[in-house]
């Protein structure tokens, strides 16, 4: 699959944010103020993982397509099981 640039700068931008979190633990910042940063840094987790799903699902129903391997059925089930997996 290719990662193309914007699936990147998310997993950059989420990186920042872990880092920003780490350095708030490190300075013994409120213990709210750290939740609410880890959690907004799991959305981000979760978004990226759906965008990188999503795109894997509509290049390899593209793939299937041309070379008649495998049922976009089973495409779209094995992508649901990816994302059931990932909570």
């Amino acid at each position: 699959m290719n990662y193309d640039d914007q699936m990147k700068n998310r997993v950059k931008r989420i990186e920042g944010q872990l880092r920003g979190i780490l350095r708030m633990m490190e300075e013994n910042k409120d213990c709210k103020d750290v939740i609410i940063q880890l959690s907004a840094a799991r959305t981000a987790i979760d978004r990226t993982i759906g965008v990188v799903v999503s795109s894997n699902l509509v290049e390899c129903v593209q793939k299937a397509n041309e070379s008649g391997e495998a049922s976009t059925e089973e495409l779209v089930k094995e992508a649901v099981n990816l994302l059931v997996k990932s909570r």
